[in-house]
């Protein structure tokens, strides 16, 4: 894994998985999660392949009209703004105000005030034992 940022627990079946956490506001990106798997894609600003469709913003979740341009996961499910990051040992959908425990706990900046979102739906995503996809758009920018 080339990053890391600690370690989290599913609250469904206890398995401990690494994480990492993007911030989209710095990282110019959206992003989406597996409906199946909970893989996270992001999605570039500066992009060549983005495609030139005005639902698309950025800092956020994809909205639902731009799914259409997203290939599927590698898995079979697909990429929704309002999919949640899944546990990968059961798959189950990780609750954001379960990850608070971890997030909170493993993040240097909660000394300073910072805290979780408690939303997978923030400026914030999550990458699970480094599941990510890097702009994985169907059709050519265009």
């Amino acid at each position: 894994m080339s990053r890391r940022d600690g370690e989290g627990t599913c609250e469904q079946c206890g398995h401990v998985f690494v994480y990492y956490l993007v911030h989209n506001g710095f990282n110019d990106s959206a992003y989406a999660y597996c409906d199946a798997c909970g893989s996270t894609a992001l999605f570039s600003a500066w992009s060549a392949e983005v495609p030139k469709i005005t639902e698309l913003r950025f800092h956020e979740p994809i909205a639902p009209e731009v799914e259409t341009f997203v290939r599927p996961c590698r898995c079979g499910g697909s990429f929704r703004g309002t999919a949640s990051p899944r546990c990968p040992r059961c798959r189950e959908p990780l609750s954001a105000e379960h990850a608070a425990g971890y997030l909170e706990r493993n993040a240097p900046g909660t000394r300073a005030g910072w805290r979780w979102q408690r939303t997978w739906s923030g400026l914030y995503a999550i990458v699970i034992e480094d599941r990510v996809t890097s702009d994985p758009w169907a059709h050519r920018a265009g």
